[in-house]
């Protein structure tokens, strides 16, 4: 389900912005924790942390995301600004990471910037830095875009735009490693061509099986590997009779629930697409 969120400001104090957030019924929300335009951020007292932290919890608010300054440029031309950059940068790092060991969960912040390399580049192109606090150790990132800021935020142009690419590289993986569509060597290209076309019928009908069959099961997320053997690499007897297929699995079987249930859904679906009107 998509969640639905919105900049807080965060003036008077943390707890504010989580009031904030409740009267424009977000689900999620982003804030500074410190003043955008300055290079020094105030300390959080704890009972703020607390009260914050605890507003969010009943409120039912997440992610709650940090926000960077404005201010920071790592890539500026200047001596003097990048090492105060380094160092703004470096604070917000220490600000996840305070965050991640509260919470015992990652945290990241994001910044974006202009940049131009001496020779390579024609012109100056956005960049956007995330700071993130994860698994006891900085994980920075940064990624080089033509989208401008007021096309696409920093947080969702990485988490959404860039990080669908790398899942898009685990599809195919998905279908190549679980589905075996690299085994291309045979002697001549038609008939590749015809092994990898299998290979991707299965891949789309085993998605298809994810998402109207496994819903809401321990399968839902599954790889079409574990699909294909807790699902279909299994032993059964099948009966055909004039009117029916019936399949007994073991009583041992630990996926036949879900295999029926999976089976049911898929004839619905097929029904109703079926149906006129």
């Amino acid at each position: 389900m998509p969640l639905f969120g919105a900049h807080m400001s965060a003036a008077g104090g943390l707890p504010k912005a989580v009031e904030r957030a409740i009267v424009h019924r977000c689900d999620a929300m982003q804030i500074f924790a410190r003043n955008a335009n300055q290079w020094v951020g105030r300390v959080l007292p704890p009972a703020e942390i607390r009260e914050f932290r605890a507003r969010v919890r009943a409120a039912r608010i997440g992610p709650v995301v940090s926000h960077a300054s404005y201010l920071i440029n790592l890539a500026t031309a200047d001596p003097a600004l990048r090492a105060q950059s380094m160092r703004a940068m470096g604070d917000e790092l220490d600000r996840a990471e305070a965050e991640s060991r509260r919470t015992g969960k990652p945290a990241r912040r994001f910044k974006d910037f202009k940049w131009s390399t001496v020779r390579s580049w024609s012109c100056e192109r956005r960049v956007v830095a995330k700071a993130e606090w994860t698994q006891g150790e900085a994980n920075p990132r940064f990624v080089v875009t033509s989208l401008k800021r007021s096309e696409c935020k920093a947080r969702y142009l990485y988490e959404k735009v860039y990080c669908a690419r790398g899942d898009m590289e685990n599809r195919i993986k998905e279908c190549q490693l679980d589905l075996y569509a690299d085994r291309t060597s045979t002697a001549t290209m038609q008939a590749n061509q015809l092994r990898l076309w299998f290979a991707s019928m299965a891949y789309i009908l085993l998605c298809a099986l994810r998402r109207i069959g496994l819903p809401h099961t321990r399968f839902d997320n599954a790889t079409c590997g574990t699909i294909r053997l807790n699902l279909l690499k299994i032993g059964a007897v099948v009966r055909i009779s004039v009117r029916r297929i019936k399949i007994a699995m073991a009583s041992a079987c630990p996926s036949a629930d879900i295999w029926g249930l999976a089976a049911m859904r898929v004839t619905a679906a097929a029904r109703a697409r079926a149906s006129p009107g």
